[in-house]
């Protein structure tokens, strides 16, 4: 017995989908405006790589609860309130600055509840896809929330690069701002279903503590989804640094323009990849998808740090943008079918936050390990000067470039390594896809449930 999708599920959809793009793109206009800000006026790695951490930490401390009152509230209220708070986070940054108040330590606070109320709308939103779309389309559905955030990436730091120059940092603020009313529209016009309750979330009803351990249960259980987590928590600390230093790598032989546009070439490399996955779909063994696209990932990450050029980087960013859309689709559609419906909150929250535990703690070490470390070995009088950096050059930015490429290497040796798990190689046909049992007539109100 299963929950089906409703006829118009489609069109809620969409209309989801466009309301969250816009905001989307209001957001990275935000945080590219932002991140020049601070870096532009502290020149510091350590600094800028510190708005990364307070994004990081404090939505990983409360995933595991967001997730679990996720799927015990209503997730399109969820995702309202939620983006309420957001926009008001907007609001205060943009009072500061019209009242020349802002500060560093403001943006680092203003990051930490972003973040916190950031930690609800994640496992809400890909909670509701399922909801909404059938099993059949769930590849193509996640290709196109893919294929809208390429959009955004490559539009965001392009228009925010002008922007910024143009209308400065309020105007970008009061853009964001604006663009959180289109998300919230979208949420008020449309009808979400609630999700059957399985017989695994009877099981696991009562405390919230017993909820939120129900997650970590499932997870031990299959042992191939959880280390398909663990490769991910490897990877992210292993690739954190090549994600949060990217500005500094760019700007240290470019300008603000520049950035923008490497980072729309990449967002290119993202829509193509997108296309990809709603023209063909994805490969019908996912994991094998996920791990060559990781694979692919991590030779790009190695070219990106071999020369200071900009075009080089930009391809690089091209090819590596290229392959997220599959490996994003992939693993999602893996968790969409194999979790039920009504627990899908927790499960994911809490694998989010095993996924991305380690990106804090490669945030943190990334500032130290550029300023003091690997940037020192590679500047023009640097131990490494007469040997490395006769390869890969010397000077301002080498020494971030030479973190690529020992990053990128060690990706690639756990991405072989972890082929080579049958548990992990096998996860698809071990695990079988999520069965809902019918809920009682009073438990689905607001919703249009239909039963098999």
């Amino acid at each position: 017995m299963t929950q089906q999708t409703p006829p118009n599920g489609m069109r809620t959809f969409i209309i989801l989908w466009v309301g969250q793009m816009i905001s989307l793109l209001g957001s990275e206009l935000n945080g590219f405006a932002l991140g020049v800000w601070v870096y532009q006026r502290t020149t510091s790695v350590t600094q800028f790589t510190l708005i990364a951490v307070f994004a990081a930490v404090p939505s990983l401390i409360i995933s595991p609860i967001a997730g679990t009152l996720v799927d015990r509230w209503d997730r399109r209220r969820v995702l309202i309130v939620s983006n309420i708070l957001l926009a008001s986070n907007t609001l205060i940054i943009l009072f500061l600055l019209f009242n020349n108040q802002l500060s560093i330590w403001h943006i680092y606070v203003l990051t930490v509840t972003a973040a916190i109320y950031g930690a609800f709308p994640l496992p809400a939103r890909a909670a509701i896809t399922p909801l909404l779309i059938s099993k059949e389309q769930l590849g193509r559905a996640n290709g196109l929330m893919q294929f809208g955030q390429a959009g955004v990436q490559i539009l965001g730091p392009a228009l925010a690069g002008i922007a910024v120059v143009t209308i400065g940092i309020q105007g970008v603020m009061v853009i964001d701002f604006v663009s959180f009313f289109a998300v919230l529209l979208s949420l008020l016009v449309v009808r979400i279903p609630r999700p059957l309750i399985s017989a695994a979330s009877r099981a696991a009803q009562g405390s919230l503590l017993r909820e939120m351990r129900y997650g970590w249960d499932y997870l031990v259980a299959r042992p191939g989804m959880l280390t398909l987590l663990l490769l991910f928590a490897i990877s992210n600390f292993l690739l954190g640094s090549v994600v949060i230093l990217v500005t500094p790598l760019i700007l240290s032989i470019s300008d603000p323009a520049g950035l923008g546009t490497v980072a729309s070439i990449a967002g290119f490399g993202m829509l193509v990849g997108s296309v990809v996955v709603m023209v063909w779909g994805i490969p019908k063994n996912r994991i094998l998808g996920v791990l060559g696209g990781s694979f692919i990932g991590g030779i790009c990450v190695i070219v990106g740090g071999l020369q200071p050029s900009v075009l080089l980087f930009a391809l690089a960013a091209f090819g590596y943008m290229l392959t997220v859309p599959i490996v994003g689709t992939c693993t999602t559609v893996i968790w969409q079918t194999k979790v039920a419906a009504d627990v899908q909150g927790r499960v994911f929250a809490l694998s989010g936050m095993i996924a991305s535990i380690t990106a804090p703690l490669s945030f943190l070490a990334s500032g130290p390990l550029a300023d003091r470390v690997f940037g020192p070995l590679l500047a023009v009088n640097g131990a490494l000067a007469g040997s490395v950096g006769r390869v890969i050059g010397v000077g301002p930015g080498r020494g971030i470039g030479l973190m690529f490429i020992v990053m990128g290497s060690l990706h690639l040796i756990v991405v072989a390594l972890s082929y080579l798990y049958p548990r992990l190689r096998n996860l698809e046909a071990e695990v079988p896809d999520a069965i809902t049992t019918i809920a009682p007539e009073e438990s689905i109100t607001g919703a249009t449930a239909v039963s098999a």
